[in-house]
């Protein structure tokens, strides 16, 4: 089971660094479940077309948006820990690198829960 994990994990990203939000969103079940504090406190529920949304308006902003895995950690039957850092650069040249922390859940070849981990804290 968490060779499949992995590899789903690894797709998702490939996905991501193709600015492929469909393909993406399809990863996740119709409506899941994110913890992620660019959409606010605590669990939010989103569906396929709002992630669809939030990383093309992302995309809009950072053309060159990428992730880099730095680590992928396998945890028990249903849960991938993924380290990475997101990057890109604003039309005005600022640039942005982000250390990341997601742990994914995945249930039936999908990903039912995503919770990202940063330092959102203005510098």
């Amino acid at each position: 089971m968490n060779s499949k994990n992995i590899e789903l994990v690894n797709q998702y990203f490939a996905h991501f660094n193709n600015h492929d939000w469909e393909k993406m969103a399809e990863m996740y079940t119709e409506t899941a479940e994110f913890k992620d504090p660019s959409l606010g406190k605590g669990i939010v529920t989103q569906t396929r077309e709002q992630t669809v949304q939030k990383y093309s308006e992302l995309n809009e902003v950072f053309p060159d948006l990428n992730d880099n895995v730095i680590q992928i950690y396998p945890s028990g039957e249903k849960h991938v820990i993924v380290e990475f850092v997101s990057s890109g650069t604003a039309p005005d040249g600022s640039e942005f690198k982000l250390p990341i922390c997601t742990i994914f859940t995945i249930e039936n070849g999908k990903i039912t829960k995503d919770f990202t981990y940063y330092d959102n804290f203005e510098e």
